[in-house]
């Protein structure tokens, strides 16, 4: 296993998704290491992150091409120094030639940026952080980008959201790799969800929120977080704001990246898992409760955005007993 590093990438990005890949060894059989893993770097030795912490490299790009031995997996870890990595070529020589070797390529975070840099995913679904999200779309129009995914695969190629998404992926190759139990007990130990191909959401209403500087679409965002169970119709929004539906949809769009209807959808998603997470509550009470009116409306947008219904959502994300969702301590 082969994780290609850069200065500037997220510590996280490279640490967080090996963490998880040598946490197997805990829990397999005793006998090889489940995972060797290989960082490679310009040089070897210390390779700055963005935190200031340094990680190791025990090869540079040259001396890892010419060993020409088999990678059973190819990561390349994201982070602020992407634009720079790609323009490196002997970085993008690197990837190039180690992913013809490869049983399976990953990238983390904007580490599909390199990917696609060099076509690998010219014609595939990816995805990457959701802020790098539209720029993956505009700069590289050939990759299918899935905004709202945790990670995907389409073939022999992995991508993943940001940061911590990239543990979440690594537990599906874990799984891929070791089957069900193994992974779910790798979940326990480091305290993580037990994450499904395309199961979750990566969008947050939150983060959205968060990210728009008109003060009128701001309040407008904070409210409907408040109180995703009220009538959020687009004329009631555009009231509020003391704008003309015209105009706030259209600034609605331009701070957001999508429709006032959208947005109200996701919010009303976000208070409803944290619901079916959190509590016992029944399914049509949640539903009229976060403004989906019934079970129906609700199973139909958990299955537009989740690909599963709300039970089993449920029954995926909530603890077997007690109220709380499932946050095991390693045993």
């Amino acid at each position: 296993m082969v994780m290609v590093t850069y200065p500037d990438a997220h510590i996280l990005d490279v640490v967080g998704p090996l963490e998880v890949l040598t946490g197997a060894k805990f829990f397999l059989p005793r006998g090889p290491e489940p995972y060797e893993i290989t960082v490679v770097a310009a040089e070897p030795g210390p390779v700055s992150t963005t935190s200031g912490i340094a990680v190791t490299a025990q090869a540079s790009f040259d001396e890892a091409s010419r060993a020409e031995t088999p990678i059973d997996t190819l990561i390349i870890s994201g982070g602020h120094g992407t634009m720079a990595a790609i323009e490196d070529p002997a970085l993008l020589d690197f990837v190039r030639q180690a992913a013809t070797r490869a049983r399976r390529i990953v990238s983390i975070c904007t580490g599909a940026m390199i990917l696609a840099e060099i076509g690998l995913l010219n014609g595939r679904r990816a995805t990457t952080h959701w802020w790098w999200c539209p720029i993956l779309e505009t700069r590289y129009p050939s990759v299918l980008v899935e905004r709202d995914a945790i990670f995907v695969q389409d073939g022999n190629i992995w991508t993943s959201a940001g940061v911590t998404a990239g543990m979440d992926l690594a537990l599906a190759l874990v799984e891929s790799d070791f089957g069900h139990d193994i992974a779910l007990q790798v979940a326990r130990y480091n305290v993580m969800y037990m994450m499904r191909p395309g199961g979750q959401s990566q969008f947050s209403a939150h983060l959205v929120a968060d990210r728009a500087e008109d003060p009128a679409i701001n309040a407008t965002l904070r409210h409907i977080l408040s109180d995703p169970g009220a009538a959020l119709t687009v004329t009631a929004l555009a009231a509020r704001a003391c704008l003309s539906e015209r105009t706030f949809a259209r600034r609605f769009r331009e701070e957001t990246g999508m429709t006032p209807a959208a947005y109200v959808e996701a919010a009303r998603l976000q208070a409803a898992r944290v619901a079916l997470e959190t509590t016992g509550t029944g399914i049509e009470q949640i539903a009229r409760k976060t403004g989906f009116q019934s079970g129906e409306r609700m199973r139909r947008a958990f299955q537009r955005h989740m690909g599963i219904s709300a039970t089993e959502y449920r029954d995926r994300f909530r603890g077997s007993t007690g109220d709380a969702p499932i946050r095991a301590s390693p045993a």
